[in-house]
C-alpha cells in the first residue's frame, strides 16, 4: 500500500530551536511550501526576528522565547501556538546541544544538561502537542544524529543523548499505530551550524576546543530540503550524507572497524587543529 504524500499548504508546523542554523532553514523550507508557523527557541530575540522576517514575506508565523528543558514553559509555548494557530500538525523537535570532550574530563552536570536539553527537551514539547497532533493526524520529526546509531568520540553525552531519542520515538511510533500520527526520525551527520560554537567542555563551559568532523560538512539548506521532502513522502527514519549512510552500514556489519576508523580520525584531525602554526 502506497502511503498518500504529505502536503504541508496551511498546516501548522511547530520548530524548536528555531533562531538557530538549521531550526531557520526548517522555517523557511515549510514556510515556502505555504505552513504556518510556531517558532520556539532559548534566545527569544532571534526567533522572533526570524518570525518577523517570514511574517513580511507572507507567513502567517509566531516567534517564542521558550526553554525546552522547563516542561512548563513547553507547555505554554505549545498552548499559544495552538490558540494563535489553531493546532498543530507537525512537531520538529530540533533544539540540541552538544559537547567536545572525553569521558573521563567531563562533570556529571554536562551529562545532565545535555540530556535535559536532547532528550527531555523532545519530551516535553511532544507530550505538549500530542493531543493536537493526535486530532489532526500530524507528523513527530525527531532531529537526530548520526551519533544516535554509531558511536562518536569525544562526544559520549551527546551520543546517549541522541541514543536515548531513538529509544523514545521509536517506541512512541508503536504506541501511536492507528492514530494516524507518524513519527520520523532525522539523523544528519556534520553540519555547519551554530551547535559546534557552542559546545560544552567537561566542565560546562564552552569549550575552545577545535571541532572535528568527518567528511565535508552539509549546509543546513541541503539538510532542511532533505527532512522536507523526507516529510512529505513519510519516511521512517532518514540517515544523511554518504558518510553517514557508510556510518550507519560500518556500524551494522563491523562495528569494531568502524569504532576503529572513526577514533583515529576524529583523534588525529583534532591534534592537527591544536597544534601551533610552523
Amino acid at each position: 500500500m502506497t502511503r498518500a504524500r504529505r502536503d504541508f499548504e496551511g498546516k501548522t508546523v511547530v520548530i524548536t530551536g528555531a533562531g538557530g542554523g538549521l531550526g531557520s532553514a526548517y522555517s523557511r523550507r515549510f514556510a515556502r511550501a505555504g505552513a504556518k508557523l510556531g517558532l520556539l527557541d532559548l534566545n527569544a530575540a532571534a526567533v522572533q526576528c526570524l518570525a518577523a522576517e517570514l511574517r513580511a514575506a507572507g507567513t502567517e508565523c509566531i516567534g517564542l522565547g521558550c526553554d525546552v528543558t522547563d516542561e512548563a514553559a513547553c507547555r505554554a509555548a505549545i498552548t499559544a501556538v495552538i490558540d494563535q494557530l489553531g493546532g498543530i500538525d507537525v512537531l520538529i523537535n530540533n533544539a540540541g546541544i552538544t559537547h567536545r570532550s572525553a569521558f573521563t574530563d567531563t562533570d556529571s552536570a554536562v551529562f545532565r544538561k545535555v540530556m535535559d536539553v536532547n532528550l527531555f527537551g523532545s519530551l516535553y514539547c511532544t507530550k505538549a502537542a500530542l493531543p493536537s497532533l493526535i486530532q489532526r493526524g500530524g507528523l513527530i520529526i525527531a532531529i537526530s544524529s548520526i551519533a544516535g546509531i554509531s558511536p562518536l568520540y569525544g562526544r559520549t553525552g551527546y551520543a546517549a543523548s541522541k541514543h536515548a531519542c531513538h529509544g523514545l520515538f521509536g517506541s512512541l511510533r508503536a504506541e501511536l499505530l492507528g492514530t494516524g500520527v507518524d513519527v520520523m526520525i532525522v539523523c544528519p551527520g556534520f553540519t555547519a551550524t551554530g551547535i559546534g560554537t557552542h559546545a560544552l567542555d567537561g566542565d560546562g563551559k564552552v569549550t575552545t576546543h577545535p571541532q572535528s568532523t568527518i567528511g565535508r560538512q552539509a549546509t543546513p539548506e541541503s539538510v532542511a530540503e532533505a527532512v522536507f521532502r523526507g516529510a512529505t513522502r513519510g519516511k521512517r527514519l532518514l540517515v544523511l550524507s554518504a558518510v553517514g549512510k557508510l556510518t550507519a552500514l560500518l556500524t551494522k556489519l563491523a562495528p569494531s572497524v568502524y569504532e576503529r576508523l572513526m577514533a583515529r580520525s576524529l583523534r588525529s584531525e583534532l591534534q592537527r587543529s591544536a597544534a601551533p602554526p610552523a
